[in-house]
């Protein structure tokens, strides 16, 4: 490594649908996995390390170290979404 930047960040937030919630909900009553989730929070992780690599590509870096994620659940109102928040430290490597 021959530079790093500072941090950077990519948050994503998106709602869950009505259909899924359904489905979810006869998984947990009967102890399965919640697949249409999965694949949910799935898609959501692999739009915020696009926003990593994108943001590392702005700064001139071509990789990004010490990548963590989180994944929360915002909840109210009777509606539920998912929080994804990617982080990491761009970088120039030769």
């Amino acid at each position: 490594m021959i530079n790093h930047d500072d941090n950077i960040t990519s948050t994503i937030v998106s709602g869950t649908n009505v259909i899924r919630d359904i489905f979810a909900s006869v998984n947990d009553v009967v102890g399965g996995k919640s697949v249409v989730y999965i694949n949910k929070i799935d898609q959501i992780k692999a739009e915020a390390l696009m926003g990593l690599r994108k943001q590392a590509a702005e700064k001139k870096c071509n990789a990004i170290v010490g990548v963590s994620i989180d994944v929360d659940e915002i909840s109210g109102s009777g509606k539920s979404m998912f929080m994804v928040t990617a982080i990491g430290t761009a970088v120039v490597v030769k």
